[in-house]
């Protein structure tokens, strides 16, 4: 499977949206989560613990095919999804909360996921490849700190061009962000290769929409009384860094077995997340109104 339009389209968009982080978002609010510990602890203990924790439990309780089991595995140690601030902009979400939950997750996978990893396979004995924090700090750096970095040394060196091009790059991530929707929707429905990699069993399927149903359960129960940070906390447990995990399958021998468990949960996290985004998008406007 190779669509270089997508690449290309998902590389610029990802680009963009952390460029637009590190231009709206002063160095004070990308790392606020650090002065808040109480929020930052339960944060961790909802995205890289109780999650991996629910894959466990599938993966004993459910006789899954070995690449099914180790895709899901490879999700759950892979946290800080780079399009969770705009999914969790959808929500009406925190978003100091989200940009700075984001970075902390993407700087915590460093060492977070192939710890996750290492655990997984000892006790499943997936086959794979171990992964070191080098190779998972050159994918996060390239993805996500390079462009955001960019930004706050715009904000820092050109006050007044940040200012002028705030607006621009963020309407301009949020018109990427819609047309890779789009596109991904187009590719699912037109290619027949995507649509027969998706064609997983019914067993797969359901373990892959039990895991996204519980994990959006985690953040919004742990997220606080706050309804902008639930939803902050529910959309970036189940948002999990798809593009990681394409970079880990890369490096194994038999990473392209586990495509489409990656791709499978990749559409149903977007459907139920948006689904919960327009619900706890419309309760908040209820309270505020009401």
């Amino acid at each position: 499977m190779d669509h270089p339009i997508l690449v290309m389209l998902v590389t610029v968009t990802i680009f963009i949206l952390m460029l637009s982080l590190g231009v709206n978002h002063s160095f004070q609010e990308l790392t606020s989560l650090l002065r808040r510990p109480q929020l930052l602890l339960r944060s961790l203990l909802a995205v890289i613990v109780l999650v991996p924790v629910v894959v466990g439990l599938l993966l004993w309780l459910l006789e899954l095919p070995s690449a099914i089991a180790a895709g899901l595995a490879v999700l759950a140690a892979a946290p800080g999804a780079p399009l969770t601030y705009k999914r969790t902009e959808m929500a009406g979400g925190d978003l100091t909360y989200s940009a700075s939950l984001q970075l902390t997750l993407a700087l915590l996978a460093v060492v977070v996921t192939p710890l996750i990893l290492a655990i997984f396979n000892a006790l499943f004995r997936l086959v794979s490849d171990p992964i070191t924090p080098f190779h998972v700090a050159r994918q996060v750096a390239e993805v996500t700190f390079l462009p955001v970095i960019i930004g706050l040394l715009i904000q820092r060196l050109a006050p007044h061009l940040a200012e002028a091009i705030g607006n621009t790059v963020r309407m301009l991530a949020n018109f990427l962000f819609i047309m890779l929707s789009v596109t991904l929707i187009f590719l699912i429905a037109l290619a027949p290769d995507l649509r027969m990699m998706l064609n997983l069993c019914g067993l797969a399927t359901g373990a892959i929409i039990i895991m996204v149903t519980i994990s959006l359960a985690i953040g919004h129960i742990l997220g606080g009384p706050s309804r902008e940070q639930r939803s902050v906390l529910a959309i970036a447990s189940v948002a999990r860094n798809v593009g990681l995990a394409l970079f880990i399958a890369g490096r194994w021998d038999n990473g392209q077995n586990i495509i489409p468990t990656l791709l499978t949960y990749l559409i149903w996290g977007a459907l139920l997340g948006v689904a919960y985004s327009i619900w706890s998008k419309r309760r908040l406007i209820i309270e505020k109104n009401g």
